[in-house]
């Protein structure tokens, strides 16, 4: 797995890879606590290849929720290297059971329900974004 070309790497895309493929995803960055607090409420759809990413300034342990959300949702962990921790698959619009990470976290990418599936991703999916260092050890945009 190769690092993203320059010209593909700005805070408007994120691409995900593993053994299963690869896909990029139009996104809107959520990075301070009043755009994370809102993230998705509200909105009637996603298109198909848009996503959200909200970015934290470190890993912990995160916990996001559907309370008026209107659309279904796979909620995706990552840590701070880009790692998939875990998925959060068809989340419930409009449910306000805590959904959390089962490790540390310090991004979370959410996409429409159903999706990580129909793509076939796994414990091996890796996040890139521009806001990923880029070093050996994480596929940052270099």
């Amino acid at each position: 797995m190769g690092s993203i070309g320059a010209a593909d790497c700005n805070e408007g895309h994120v691409h995900l890879s593993g053994p299963w493929g690869s896909v990029k995803f139009q996104v809107e960055v959520m990075d301070d606590e009043a755009e994370r607090a809102r993230g998705l409420m509200n909105r009637p759809q996603l298109a198909k290849f848009s996503a959200m990413l909200f970015v934290y300034e470190r890993e912990r342990i995160l916990s996001f929720w559907m309370k008026n959300t209107l659309i279904g949702l796979d909620i995706l962990f990552f840590d701070s290297a880009g790692r998939l921790v875990n998925i959060r698959a068809d989340a419930i619009p409009g449910d306000e059971t805590p959904l959390r990470s089962t490790g540390p976290a310090q991004y979370v990418l959410e996409i429409n329900a159903g999706l990580a599936s129909a793509l076939k991703m796994g414990p091996d999916t890796v996040l890139s974004h521009a806001r990923l260092a880029g070093d050996e050890k994480t596929p940052g945009c270099v």
